[in-house]
């Protein structure tokens, strides 16, 4: 849990199994260690405009895209501190600016556009945000994260998150962390964070134990889960035949259509 408000890193992420990440761990350690801090909750409410526009187009692949999400470390108080985050990623690398404030004074300036008393570039940034796009919150997602430094290098990072779970109501971080599971098998993902280079020691690692980058987003796989869970619901009122590509093809236009009623 850092207090920095600027990070650019490149990140890669890949799922483990059980046994892998057991081992994983087995194989790092005399290069990696977890931070002080344990296992934490994580928790996030991710804002977005009425037509899904900033997932939409983060779900196509662009060579720049942004999100915006209120981050807490646990369920906080009114009083507690809480993380404003703008995150961008450009040409594969990732830019975040965040800006620290108790929950009350971010939810204030998210939910209600009441700017805090406290100015700086960063706030200035998110205000700019909240006007272009005029976003509201519409996911809570939180999961179950350990996170790792280098032995040497501090400025490694590895986490590994388990139990990811959302809800689309109750968009309030002191309303808990209780969400349905976006996954039902034991998985765990796994980020790597590094400035620059990445360590030889973590590629050999990696590919011994068949451990391979994916794309993939929290909130961009919750939103097709979504869309494919309303398309389905459609097709049993009204069937015909349907295929597992037609949802892949689909499900993102059936959850837009829903929303917009």
């Amino acid at each position: 849990m850092s207090d920095i408000t600027v990070f650019k890193r490149f990140e890669k992420k890949y799922f483990m199994t059980e046994a892998q990440k057991e081992e994983f761990l087995k194989r790092t350690a005399d290069y990696m260690k977890a931070d002080a801090y344990g296992m934490t909750t994580i928790m996030n409410i991710y804002f977005d405009n009425r037509d899904y526009d900033l997932i939409r187009s983060s779900i196509e692949a662009p060579v720049y895209k942004e999100k915006l999400r209120l981050r807490s470390y646990g369920i906080p108080a009114k009083e507690d501190k809480v993380f404003t985050e703008i995150k961008k990623k450009y040409d594969g690398i990732v830019y975040k600016r965040r800006a620290v404030m108790n929950l009350s004074e971010a939810e204030g300036f998210l939910y209600h556009r009441i700017k805090p008393s406290e100015d700086s570039q960063i706030i200035r940034e998110i205000e700019y945000f909240l006007k272009f796009y005029n976003p509201e919150p519409k996911l809570f997602i939180a999961y179950d994260r350990t996170a790792y430094v280098g032995n040497e290098d501090p400025s490694f990072r590895a986490t590994i998150d388990k139990d990811i779970r959302y809800r689309e109501n109750d968009l309030y971080l002191e309303d808990g962390d209780s969400g349905k599971r976006v996954f039902e098998d034991r998985r765990y993902l796994l980020e790597i964070k590094v400035p620059g280079a990445f360590p030889l020691w973590m590629a050999s690692i990696l590919n011994d134990l068949q451990i391979y980058p994916v794309s993939f987003s929290k909130y961009g796989a919750i939103y097709k889960n979504i869309g494919r869970d309303i398309f389905k619901a459609r097709m049993k009122e009204n069937p015909y035949p349907v295929t597992e590509d037609d949802l892949d093809r689909l499900e993102v236009n059936a959850l837009t259509a829903a929303r917009l009623g």
